[in-house]
């Protein structure tokens, strides 16, 4: 009897071991396949912060891209605006000098005098891009001309500038002064 309980002894510490080393392999096993999931965890949620910083990156990147946008043309509009305010102010000036040329003047030099500045100041003008509108013979046009007065006439097309009473400017595609005009009805 003592060595059948001896064998069976045996045979239970062979389970035993048996058990251990299965119990081994399984909880290395679980161990791995943890760690393979903990790291593929770890690898989704490293991506998903990285996707989440790129998009703030990309966001942020395009909102300083419209600010630098928006400067640039805020700037560039200003500096039209204080053009033409500046344009608009010295035209009286300008509109002085050229009746001064249709003045009756006794004295030449004085009158070349007159000519030579009001073509400096054409000139000027022309080189900041400054334009005077057409308008004598022009069919009429509200976003250029101002009609103050409009006349009777019957071999005149209807519509059309027959009379200029002060220069129009503009400046690019801004008009700094409208032309004052007289129109046939």
């Amino acid at each position: 009897m003592s060595k059948k309980l001896h064998e069976e002894q045996e045979e239970k510490e062979l389970e035993t071991n048996e058990t251990a080393e299965d119990a081994e392999e399984t909880t290395e096993e679980v161990s791995e396949e943890t760690a393979e999931a903990s790291a593929e965890d770890r690898i989704a949620a490293l991506e998903a912060e990285l996707k989440n910083e790129k998009d703030k990156y990309m966001r942020l990147f395009a909102e300083f891209d419209n600010f630098r946008k928006r400067t640039a043309k805020e700037k560039t509009e200003a500096y039209g605006d204080s053009a033409a305010k500046t344009i608009a102010e010295i035209l009286p000036a300008l509109d002085n000098f050229d009746r001064a040329l249709d003045t009756p003047c006794s004295d030449e030099n004085f009158k070349k005098g007159i000519e030579m500045i009001f073509t400096q100041l054409t000139d000027i003008f022309g080189k900041l891009g400054v334009t005077e509108i057409e308008a004598l013979g022009q069919p009429f046009n509200p976003n250029l001309h101002n009609a103050i007065k409009q006349v009777e006439s019957e071999d005149g097309e209807s519509d059309v500038i027959c009379e200029v009473f002060q220069k129009g400017y503009k400046l690019g595609d801004r008009i700094i002064r409208h032309s004052m005009v007289a129109v046939n009805a």
